[in-house]
């Protein structure tokens, strides 16, 4: 699955406003994610050279984090069930972690 530049940058913008939504840092993501603060921040921009499985399990990382805090995610427009069903043809996606926020 190929993205053409406007849906690199959209789903950038889509990553980074769920992320804020969840209130977590980048280093709180790479730590629940098993990758350093840099890989998550490229993750967020969605560029090439990133990995896909990498780039989908951010999504579903950031996607249950922010509905584990009671909010509702921004809607994935490029990402999207329908696109995941496809990605799984392609490549093996990786399974999120979720966020525990009890812990302090």
């Amino acid at each position: 699955m190929s993205l053409t530049t406007e849906e690199i940058a959209r789903t950038g913008r889509e990553l980074r406003a769920n992320l804020a939504l969840t209130g977590l840092t980048t280093t709180q993501a790479a730590t629940d994610l098993g990758l350093t603060t840099e890989e998550v921040e490229a993750l967020l921009a969605s560029g090439p050279g990133n990995d896909p499985a990498r780039v989908w399990q951010l999504r579903d990382y950031l996607h249950q984090a922010v509905k584990d805090t009671g909010n509702t995610p921004v809607p994935f427009t490029v990402l999207t069930p329908a696109a995941k069903v496809r990605a799984r043809l392609w490549f093996r996606l990786y399974k999120a972690p979720r966020h525990d926020f009890t812990a302090h």
